[in-house]
């Protein structure tokens, strides 16, 4: 991949972290003003730069849709968010990138971006970032095992993954939450839990929001 100028590679983390928080692009007024520039002119420059080393794209003639094609460094692809919660759609196309790569080195593990909490009584809280490994035989995976299961027809959710014949229940670590029951021909096993990763701001964020309500 083609490097980056200082200028470049400043607008393409700023806009790695606004899509990835947002899942819209910003517009050029709102770029204007993060990068400190009073003209449009040096925005554009930079961004048909970032879309010419094949960072970005966007749709032609079409406001606010640039999308992230690829990261500049080496870290596990975060291909969405996962309820700790309710549920959420399936994942599917990576937004970003957690550079974590001096911890895992493993080129099949992905990440997810938590969302709720009924995962905090394993230590798992909204806004974490849990490190999954793909499972390539969903069968042999062990009761008690935190999972990414995607339930049919309704979306994907972490849990604590227990079989019994052909029934799944997948357990919250919240007594605030219902187990979810469903027969395992409704239970896809997307990942199990290698580690999870928790930042600071995003701690920070997380409570500002639960105060809030």
């Amino acid at each position: 991949m083609e490097s980056l100028t200082y200028a470049q590679q400043q607008l393409y983390d700023w806009l790695v972290d606004y899509i990835g928080q947002h899942q819209h692009a910003p517009s050029i007024r709102q770029m204007m003003l993060a990068m400190k520039l009073k003209s449009p002119a040096p925005v554009q420059s930079r961004l048909e730069h970032l879309r010419a080393k094949g960072y970005i794209d966007w749709a032609e003639g079409k406001a606010r849709t640039i999308r992230i094609v690829r990261s500049g460094g080496n870290g596990v692809p975060v291909l969405g968010a996962i309820a700790a919660g309710g549920l959420v759609e399936p994942f599917t196309d990576t937004v970003e990138h957690l550079d974590i790569s001096d911890l895992f080195r493993q080129p099949d593990y992905f990440a997810l971006r938590v969302v709720g909490d009924s995962m905090i009584e394993d230590q798992i809280a909204e806004g974490d970032m849990v490190i999954m490994r793909p499972v390539p035989e969903p069968d042999r995976v062990k009761n008690g095992t935190i999972v990414a299961a995607r339930v049919e027809g309704v979306g994907t959710t972490l849990k604590r993954y227990h079989r019994q014949g052909e029934q799944i229940t997948l357990k919250p670590a919240n007594p605030k939450y219902d187990p979810i029951k469903v027969k395992a021909t409704s239970v896809q096993v997307q990942g199990v839990l290698v580690g999870v990763w928790r930042g600071c701001e995003a701690t920070t964020k997380s409570t500002s929001r639960r105060r809030s309500h």
